[in-house]
């Protein structure tokens, strides 16, 4: 059965109905249903499905649960798509977080090769630590994106992990440590990247295998032992959960 139109006029190429559909997300004021998405640009709800998957693994849209939102591919081309995206959601919980912990914090989303930083908020007593707002993390020096890698299914993992540069060295070591990451939830870095910064992480994830992001809280190396971290662990895992509900409850609230 062919795609309904939204107006009368020549067919659409496949590259017409993937901007239809980031648009779509862009302009919509909440994480919208795959069903809604489809009516709106006049596409079968299982030909809208097949397109975003490919949306989603570039990078043009996030999936939260049921719902899609604008990606990080699409933040970094326009600014305007900022004000209905991940950012806007997440920047009062990033805030929170901030403030609870006394460190910086970061949201990052997954994208081949790691973790990129799309938002930071940091107090001015660590301005001295680099916000490495923009930039893509590898997954073997950075918390962040090993919470997202972590947090996929297993067979996803695998699959992400197989694109890594062939000249990468033996995955062994770090198949086992996001196996580690994904029995607690949370992984943490201790000097890897930097002797004098430690990091902890956590994905957020609104469905089983589908982070949409990744929560960072950052700060001096030692104000990450014993106690601390502990506590620190405890104010992340508050915030994800809390945005779990912004991507899910409240974007169903605002669709009624």
């Amino acid at each position: 059965m062919p795609d309904a139109s939204v107006a009368p006029g020549p067919p659409r190429s496949a590259v017409d109905k993937a901007l239809d559909l980031v648009e779509a997300v862009s302009r919509a004021p909440h994480p919208v249903r795959l069903t809604d998405l489809a009516a709106e640009v006049g596409l079968h709800r299982a030909t809208a499905y097949r397109i975003l998957l490919d949306l989603v693994r570039r990078g043009w849209v996030l999936r939260a649960g049921d719902r899609y939102l604008p990606g990080a591919a699409v933040l970094r081309m326009s600014a305007s798509a900022a004000g209905n995206s991940l950012t806007a959601l997440a920047r009062p919980v990033l805030e929170r977080l901030s403030a609870t912990t006394s460190m910086m914090v970061n949201l990052q989303v997954l994208e081949e090769g790691g973790g990129r930083v799309i938002d930071v908020v940091r107090p001015e007593r660590l301005a001295m630590i680099s916000h490495l707002r923009g930039e893509l993390l590898p997954v073997r020096r950075f918390a962040g994106p090993q919470a997202l890698v972590a947090a996929l299914e297993p067979e996803a993992r695998k699959r992400w992990l197989g694109r890594l540069p062939g000249d990468d060295p033996d995955l062994t070591d770090l198949t086992r440590e996001l196996a580690e990451v994904a029995r607690t939830g949370v992984a943490v870095e201790h000097g890897r990247n930097d002797k004098l910064v430690a990091s902890v992480s956590r994905a957020v994830v609104p469905a089983p295998g589908a982070p949409v992001c990744a929560l960072t809280v950052v700060g001096p190396e030692s104000e990450f032992d014993g106690p601390k971290l502990a506590a620190v662990e405890r104010e992340l895992t508050a915030a994800a959960d809390e945005l779990v509900a912004a991507l899910t409850v409240d974007g169903a609230e605002a669709g009624r």
